[in-house]
């Protein structure tokens, strides 16, 4: 069974362990995936691509504690938070935490011992973000949009002859341009001028033109708007093509004196910047019939060139030798990331064996009526939602005591209900649930929605669950292996790493967010029922989540 570019032997004993296959969905079609070889702790070798997940957070409060418990109930790697502990003291209206956030990410991109050319990282802002559904299904979907935005990109601007081999294997024909790396997309253009390429140079929504009905696009205050910005709270793709942006970013903070604009100023130019060199480019090279077409889709009014409207444009200044092309695209269909800004009336929390429901929405949005909502086939085919807080681990059984005693009053049992039977943040408009949720702009709804999502009513149970999986040879073999768990070399649950490769437990991190993040009046974590005594996954001992020295040595 192929799973986002992995393969699963049907009868593998070990549950976490897929290996490469050749005829899985590559990154690049001109750079294919290279089988790593990665020694892990146990002297086991990984031969695949490992998935990262890196926050950057300068400090925790109760926001990133629910963006990682989101994380960890579904899965994900363990979190690796950039710039945690760091003071910003620089100039601007954020004290330069933005333009740090960028420094930070790109030298732990660069730098990081455990980052790999060929891996795939997933970057995401830590005060926002609500992760609802599984690593897997990001994986696939991400493989999955780059087939179909690569083929938008071949049908428009298409085949260059490029040199094989280093000019010693003849000549072949390859599209002229491949997406390689997803962000977010948005609403609206900021905190860029309205008529920088960043605003009006970026292509159209892949959305239907009238997604929204007759009003489409002409919503002066955007909310029946189709999203085409670039949001720089969120971006996927394989290490080398990320750290190609960042670096050009990091020049344009550094060098260019970009600094106080912040991240997302700086990340949307260079959206604009490619989006503009590749349309000019295109209009230069067309012949006699290609600029007659051109002519009749302007004068029809439907061309998919945004040069071609009426608005006004700041010409980019070129510098000779600068790179401008970092296959880079955007998530139109919100299929990974949900951005809020002004599109909160876009989202409904669906049960999707709720037929009673389904009929509701589609007679409150008549454009919708003929749109069949249903589980997507890719979540159908996954484990139910409370799988992916324990794989491996499903029983939790009393005298289980890898890391936590089981609790009949705070643990829970069984399989859970299934995806169809949970609620699912959908936006009803792009007929599409998200793998998560980024809730930019206003954040007064950070509170109101918590409680919606799937996982909040089981949200301590299902920590504990998580804290309890495997740490021995199975997770330690999976750690080497890779695979659906997204085990990295370097182990651990239950907490984050930081950019200094430095552990911190659940507790250390969130202490004192209990009464936001699971708001089950339960009390403060691991001391729920009293102090009690436990080991982690490194061995050492820990006193309600409080680490010491073992004081006999074992």
């Amino acid at each position: 069974m192929a799973v986002s570019g992995y393969h699963i032997p049907p009868q593998s004993p070990i549950p976490y362990a897929p290996e490469l296959i050749h005829e899985a969905p590559i990154l690049d079609g001109s750079n294919p995936q290279k089988i790593m070889n990665i020694t892990g702790g146990n002297g086991l070798k990984k031969t695949n691509p490992s998935f990262h997940l890196l926050v950057p957070a300068s400090k925790s409060n109760s926001l990133l504690c629910k963006t990682l418990l989101s994380s960890f109930v579904l899965g994900y790697p363990p979190p690796t938070l950039v710039n945690y502990g760091k003071a910003f003291k620089g100039e601007g209206w954020d004290n330069g935490t933005h333009a740090g956030k960028i420094r930070g990410v790109y030298d732990y991109l660069k730098e990081g011992k455990d980052m790999k050319e060929h891996d795939l990282v997933l970057i995401i802002d830590g005060f926002d973000i609500w992760f609802q559904l599984p690593p897997e299904i990001m994986i696939k979907r991400y493989h999955k949009m780059l087939v179909e935005a690569n083929e938008r990109l071949r049908v428009r601007y298409g085949m260059a002859t490029h040199e094989k081999d280093g000019g010693f294997g003849g000549k072949e024909r390859i599209p002229r341009y491949t997406q390689k790396v997803i962000f977010g997309a948005d609403k609206i253009c900021w905190p860029n001028g309205a008529e920088d390429p960043a605003c009006v140079a970026v292509p159209f929504s892949t959305l239907p033109k009238d997604t929204y009905g007759p009003s489409t696009d002409k919503d002066p205050e955007s909310f029946l708007t189709r999203p085409r910005f670039l949001n720089s709270g969120t971006v996927i793709g394989q290490v080398s093509d990320v750290l190609a942006i960042y670096e050009y970013a990091v020049k344009k903070v550094e060098e260019d004196g970009k600094g106080a604009v912040g991240d997302q100023f700086v990340f949307a130019e260079i959206f604009g910047e490619q989006e503009f060199q590749r349309e000019t480019k295109r209009q230069a090279s067309q012949g006699a019939g290609g600029r007659w077409l051109d002519w009749v889709s302007n004068t029809l009014g439907v061309s998919e060139s945004p040069l071609a409207t009426n608005q006004t444009i700041n010409n980019m200044t070129t510098v000779p030798g600068q790179n401008y092309e970092f296959g880079l695209g955007l998530d139109y269909g919100s299929e990974l990331f949900q951005t809020m800004t002004h599109s909160w009336d876009d989202i409904v929390f669906i049960r999707y064996n709720d037929s009673d429901a389904l009929t509701e929405i589609q007679e409150k949005h008549p454009s919708l009526s003929s749109v069949p909502f249903s589980l997507p086939s890719d979540l159908q085919r996954v484990q139910d939602p409370f799988w992916f807080s324990s794989p491996g681990n499903h029983t939790n059984e009393p005298e289980d005591v890898i890391l936590l005693p089981f609790s009949e009053k705070l643990d829970i049992t069984g399989e859970g209900p299934r995806w169809e039977e949970v609620p699912l943040a959908t936006n009803v408009f792009a007929d599409s649930i998200p793998t998560l949720i980024h809730l930019n702009g206003d954040k007064s709804i950070l509170d109101r929605l918590w409680p919606s999502t799937w996982f909040h009513p089981y949200a301590r149970a299902l920590l504990r669950r998580y804290v309890r999986s495997p740490q021995g040879p199975i997770a330690a073999h999976a750690a080497a292996l890779g695979g659906l768990s997204w085990w990295d070399t370097r182990g651990g649950r239950g907490g984050v790493w930081t950019d200094r490769e430095t552990w911190m437990s659940w507790g250390e991190v969130c202490r004192k967010t209990e009464p936001d993040v699971f708001a089950d009046g339960k009390g403060t974590w691991m001391k729920e029922e009293g102090s009690i005594r436990t080991e982690n996954s490194f061995g050492a001992v820990v006193i309600d989540d409080e680490h010491f020295e073992d004081e006999d040595g074992d």
